[in-house]
């Protein structure tokens, strides 16, 4: 082979994987979700996000994954005080250490580790051994103790800037060009300036600057400490101060000993050798894909596939694993069978076909269909999909195609009012700060509130690079500690306004002039619908900016738009479900809920019930209903956490009917897994058995109000298959349903028949559940009607 061939002969190449750095950054980064069992996954995500990506970037032949063991290593024996200041790791990181095995095994990705040794001295050693072969070395890590490993072309370091997706390629020369000495001479560097993120001493005194200064002049600490016993010249050059010499040559011990803690072992007690195959050749994607269904990365798994067959993302074929695809069945089946297994695993909202067949395990729909009708029966949910899923599928098709018609020239006007108040924000916080800053960007703003203005509050969380946080939640803490505070929430709502619906919803208006928004019969885990392009759900009602923007929805020539909602419907399943007395009581007698549960709680009479008094009730009744403990209610009453708890006891000290269900319900769903609605509808919860403790706490709230919500999202389901029947056979084409929130469904009637078919849908809402069965309560629907979804009344 010429010169000129081996010159274009492209070397093999290896990717070692710092694991427990990479899956450190990513916990971190991302936020703190789990799956719908409960179980932790964020850092997983990240670490597998990650991978794939690392997959695609580098196109490894050969890939290794090296761990830390728990214990101590060579380096705590040395020294007792090594990384000691570093707290211990949360539990739920501690958990998806342990879970990280899996994905490398379903990649088919070797694992290494030696007791005694940390994953950094594996790299090492790792990279040692393939000196002498023709491949290419890269370390993927989070850590920049690794960049001492970096060798000419040989062994490059693939590392992390911030977050999981900043990363930066560092050979020899970017190394050298970083730090201005060569990758071996870093253990020399933190041998003299030390390194606070591994309790590392080195010599007290000395920062970068100086530290950087002597290791480019002398190389090494040992050259350093021979020129200094010799008193060499080159100190005087360098303009070291006698503080300085005096502090080296105290130090010269804690220098070395910090340098031998810093370096990377290259002679770990491993056995290691390259495959006889390729890596990709051996990767087995069933159980890629079984894993990433298990740990619910639904949107992970297609680039997953493309990067073990060497694909592009979007080159990803757009079929089931089992080769069928869904353009040869019919849309409508496909969705059909999506919410069966929403149904059975209720994390997915709507599955593709490919999930489909892979829950059911099954190589055609047909068949994937049939086991999913056994699973339901199996699992008594074939009621819930034959009488109340599958009579509102054509519903929501029919709800799809009419679409709502939306006045865009409204929105316009809006539009152009809300940008010049967010104009004028900009200029009152920037007025405030005492200069133009972006308002936009986290750093920018951090420093302001932070650091200028040095507002400051208890338990501030902060961001995986160690900032103060600034997102909303850590902002409304400080609103009262400073004007501009409340100054820029109102910029972010008004800006998250526009950009969200103001000015992306006339985008989605189609030719005929109305959005046609895509609904979820099961877009949450309590069986509750949401909507999708734009979500309609979400728009707030809350304050006057939002109600504003239900104006732009409105109706046609000769119709009307009448809302129908349910009236403290929550409420009204709770006290029924629990079977308590009182609360049955106060709904029979018609009487106003908040206010009564503020008289017995404030201990006043009904008349005495003040505006603040009734709203804290408010508070109180549905924190209950949503598992909130003392401490959420505290911080949403805004009292005294005394207060929070006297108001906690004394509830449940009257409702005793309640506190029981309640107890009933936990002590059920930890026994069965699960909670289950009135009609039978059922969420699990495997977090519930976790040994994580907020995770097993997060699980017994959901399931508190599971039983709840999940009824009232059964009542209005059933509501609107049955006020679709009998707009059907009797007002054919007078009445269409353009939308469902919630506890609201909105209709377009035709203004000569409104009057006779507002009382019947109204009828048929409260009838779901008669009375004799419910405690002798009545499920209350109200009405309104007007020309805009805003304005009815």
């Amino acid at each position: 082979m010429t010169k000129k061939a081996k010159a274009k002969e492209v070397k093999r190449r290896l990717v070692l994987l710092d694991v427990h750095a990479i899956l450190h950054r990513a916990y971190h980064a991302l936020p703190d979700f789990s799956s719908s069992r409960g179980e932790p996954t964020g850092g997983l995500y990240g670490l597998a996000s990650m991978l794939i990506r690392i997959i695609g970037d580098l196109k490894p032949d050969y890939i290794a994954a090296c761990y830390d063991l728990p214990g101590p290593t060579y380096r705590h024996e040395a020294y007792e005080g090594y990384k000691a200041q570093r707290k211990k790791a949360d539990d739920a990181l501690v958990a998806q250490i342990v879970r990280s095995r899996d994905i490398f095994t379903a990649f088919g990705i070797p694992i290494y580790e030696a007791p005694g040794f940390e994953a950094d001295d594996l790299l090492g050693t790792i990279a040692e051994r393939m000196r002498g072969e023709d491949i290419e070395v890269i370390i993927a890590s989070g850590d920049m103790d690794t960049l001492q490993l970096a060798e000419s072309d040989r062994v490059k370091i693939y590392t992390l800037k911030k977050g999981i997706n900043d990363t930066i390629l560092y050979d020899e020369e970017a190394v050298r060009a970083r730090f201005g000495f060569s990758p071996e001479q870093l253990p020399d560097y933190k041998g003299l300036r030390g390194d606070p993120s591994d309790n590392i001493v080195g010599v007290r005194g000395i920062g970068e600057k100086t530290g950087s200064m002597l290791i480019q002049a002398f190389g090494t600490i040992e050259n350093l400490y021979k020129a200094l016993k010799k008193s060499d010249p080159k100190f005087g050059d360098l303009k070291c101060t006698p503080r300085i010499l005096e502090l080296l040559r105290a130090a010269e011990e804690e220098a070395l000993f910090s340098k031998m803690l810093a370096t990377i072992r290259r002679d770990a007690p491993i056995e290691f050798s390259l495959p006889a195959t390729r890596w990709a050749e051996g990767v087995d994607l069933k159980k890629i894909e079984d894993l990433f269904m298990e740990l619910e990365f639904r949107t992970l798994l297609a680039r997953a596939k493309a990067a073990v067959k060497g694909e592009a993302p979007e080159a990803a074929p757009q079929q089931a694993s089992l080769g069928e695809s869904a353009e040869n069945i019919p849309p409508g089946e496909v969705r059909e069978a999506g919410v069966m297994l929403s149904l059975l695993d209720s994390s997915l909202p709507e599955p593709t076909l490919q999930e489909i067949l892979q829950h059911a395990r099954a190589t055609t729909f047909a068949k994937a269909r049939e086991a999913l009708l056994g699973e339901l029966k199996k699992k008594d949910l074939l009621k819930v999909f034959e009488e109340i899923e599958k009579p509102l599928l054509p519903v929501i098709v029919r709800m799809e195609e009419r679409g709502v018609m939306v006045d865009t020239d409204y929105l316009k006007k809006l539009s152009l009012e809300y940008h010049k108040e967010l104009a004028k924000l900009e200029k009152e916080v920037t007025a405030l700060a005492g200069e133009s800053f972006n308002l936009n960007s986290p750093a920018q703003l951090s420093r302001i509130l932070f650091e200028k203005l040095n507002l400051s509050i208890k338990n501030h969380k902060k961001t995986e690079g160690g900032a103060k946080s600034t997102r909303e939640s850590e902002l409304e803490k400080l609103r009262e500690a400073h004007p501009i505070v409340g100054k820029l929430l109102a910029y972010r709502e008004l800006q998250k306004l526009l950009s969200t619906y103001i000015d992306t919803i006339p985008t989605l208006v189609g030719k005929d002039g109305r959005l046609h928004a895509h609904f979820l019969p099961i877009g949450a885990a309590t069986g509750r619908m949401s909507s999708q392009g734009p979500n309609l759900q979400n728009i707030p009602v809350k304050t006057e900016l939002g109600r504003r923007i239900r104006h732009a929805f409105v109706a046609p020539k000769g119709f009307t738009l009448v809302s129908f909602d349910y009236s403290q419907i929550e409420l009204r399943v709770a006290a029924f479900l629990s079977g308590d007395e009182k609360f049955l009581q106060i709904f029979r007698d018609d009487r106003d809920i908040h206010t009564e549960v503020a008289a017995e709680v404030f201990n006043v009479p009904r008349e005495a019930v003040d505006k603040e008094m009734r709203r804290k009730a408010k508070v109180i009744n549905f924190g209950i209903l949503y598992g909130m403990g003392v401490n959420a209610l505290r911080q949403n009453l805004g009292g005294s956490a005394e207060e929070a708890r006297r108001f906690y006891k004394d509830y449940f000290e009257t409702f005793t009917g309640l506190a029981d269900y309640l107890e009933r319900v936990k002590a059920s769903a930890a026994r069965k897994g699960c909670t289950e609605t009135y009609f039978g509808r059922k969420r699990y919860f495997e977090g519930l058995s976790s040994s994580i403790p907020y995770i097993k706490a997060s699980a017994e709230r959901m399931a508190i109000n599971a039983p709840i919500q999940g009824t009232q999202a059964d009542i209005i389901k059933i509501a609107m298959a049955r006020i679709d029947d009998y707009i059907a056979k009797k007002h054919p084409g007078e009445a269409h349903l353009l939308l469902q929130v919630h506890d609201e469904v909105l209709y377009e009637v035709k203004e000569k028949t409104a009057e006779k078919i507002i009382p019947e849908i109204k009828r048929i809402m409260e009838s779901v559940l008669p009375p004799e069965k419910i405690g002798g309560i009545t499920l209350v629907a109200n009405a309104a009607k007007g020309k805009n979804w805003g304005e009815l009344h």
